[in-house]
């Protein structure tokens, strides 16, 4: 009789990611679990347009949207100690459903959805899915707005594959999706019994009335729990390694950290995997004007508080991949659990130089984590990060880097289970420098 095999063990940190993850299906849910952690230890929440009063050594918060900064007030003034910031992005690649939605075709209830980043659509098909997302509701008060958060984490939609029987030579050309035909998802058979669109769903979820229901921003979620997985758990799978993890190692940093001469910051941008080019993205005014007004000396104290910087922007990297190993430069091969990568590009789609890069390396060593450097292959275009853009807009020195992984963009995706930990430790080592 074959022994049953026992789970494996789980770093604390990796158990905290899965959790993490699951608690935040959109970016809002993500800045959602983000201030509930922060305000568990002690940090306080602020409001743009009101006036700060802040204490060195004290924890502060503030939420735009999609994106919240983080931040530990320093012992020492901003101008002369600096700041020490972690960049991530609380956004993902996935299915975003449209304002008029609701649709039917051939006697099936369907969803419109647009593609939100760089998706590898054809993972989204034959997945359990659920909704999840911000819906924006009729206030009280004349012309006022509130704002509710929806998980609807159960099986309530599917894209459905074509059969091979209709479609034989799919095993030769390749599979090819057009987005706005093949992605909508079904979510039911039409039935006059059932809600009669989205707006009606959404009505029942939240428990209010359809008419104060005025728009939403929702996306496909997989509902497939995050897991460890492999023979000795040595692997994760899960949706949105990129960019939660990284996320969710900036603030397990921050909060392990303690008060240092420099102020402390976590900057977890929304829409990077659309540009950045927003509000709440890291082309956007938030972090800078947070900087501005913890400098609280005007332009000279920015000025000078920012030569004295640094920023860490945290994105995940890539992993050598067994089966398309060509696909790497042959020289810079980084492997899942081989620890923090360091990603540079000569284009400057990476905003690490010598320096950066040199001490980053240091910053691992005194933390005794291994490192793993990245560089794509000449012949292959270089994806981006937040790094060139908030650096550029900042003036702050800047190094990318990001914890491997395998699947990016992919509905599901891989990582290594001892990584969270030693990023982890990088970012707090950075912190405390």
């Amino acid at each position: 009789m074959r022994k049953p095999s026992s789970p494996p063990s789980i770093h604390s940190t990796t158990a905290d990611l899965l959790a993490f993850i699951e608690a935040s299906p959109t970016p809002y849910h993500c800045v959602a679990e983000v201030e509930r952690r922060a305000a568990a230890a002690g940090f306080l929440r602020v409001e743009e347009g009101d006036a700060w009063d802040l204490e060195p050594g004290r924890g502060y918060m503030v939420a735009r949207s999609g994106a919240i900064v983080l931040f530990r007030v320093g012992m020492g003034a901003a101008a002369d100690a600096g700041f020490r910031l972690v960049g991530a992005h609380t956004d993902s690649p996935n299915l975003r459903v449209k304002p008029n939605a609701d649709f039917t075709k051939d006697g099936y209830r369907q969803l419109g959805v647009e593609v939100y980043g760089g998706v590898l659509t054809h993972t989204w098909l034959d997945r359990d899915l659920g909704l999840a997302g911000k819906v924006v509701l009729r206030g009280d008060e004349p012309g006022g707005l509130e704002r509710r958060l929806v998980t609807m984490a159960r099986p309530m939609a599917r894209v459905a594959s074509l059969a091979i029987h209709l479609d034989r030579e799919v095993t030769k050309k390749g599979l090819i999706l057009n987005n706005q035909l093949h992605l909508p998802p079904v979510l039911a058979l039409t039935d006059d019994s059932l809600p009669k669109n989205l707006r009606a769903v959404l009505a029942a979820e939240l428990e209010v009335e359809e008419e104060r229901i005025l728009s939403w921003d929702l996306s496909l979620m997989d509902v497939q729990p995050p897991a460890v997985g492999g023979l000795r758990g040595e692997f994760i799978f899960s949706p949105r390694l990129d960019n939660q993890a990284s996320c969710h190692a900036a603030l397990t940093a921050l909060l392990r950290a303690p008060a240092a001469q420099s102020t402390q910051i976590a900057c977890l941008y929304d829409h990077e995997e659309v540009g950045s080019g927003s509000t709440s993205g890291a082309g956007g005014s938030l972090v800078e004007d947070v900087l501005t007004r913890i400098a609280a000396g005007g332009a000279e104290a920015l000025h000078r508080a920012s030569a004295r910087s640094w920023q860490i922007s945290a994105d995940m990297a890539h992993a050598l991949h067994p089966n398309f190993t060509d696909k790497h430069e042959p020289h810079h091969q980084p492997r899942l659990n081989g620890g923090p990568v360091i990603k540079v590009n000569a284009q400057q789609r990476y905003a690490t130089d010598a320096e950066g890069e040199a001490f980053f390396e240091l910053l691992c060593r005194d933390a005794n984590v291994p490192f793993q450097k990245f560089v794509s292959r000449t012949d292959l275009a270089c994806g981006s990060t937040i790094g060139p853009i908030s650096s550029a807009r900042l003036g702050i020195r800047t190094i990318d880097v990001g914890n491997p992984m395998l699947s990016m963009h992919s509905i599901r995706e891989q990582g290594g289970a001892e990584d969270p930990e030693r990023m982890a430790a990088v970012l707090a080592r950075f912190f405390e420098a």
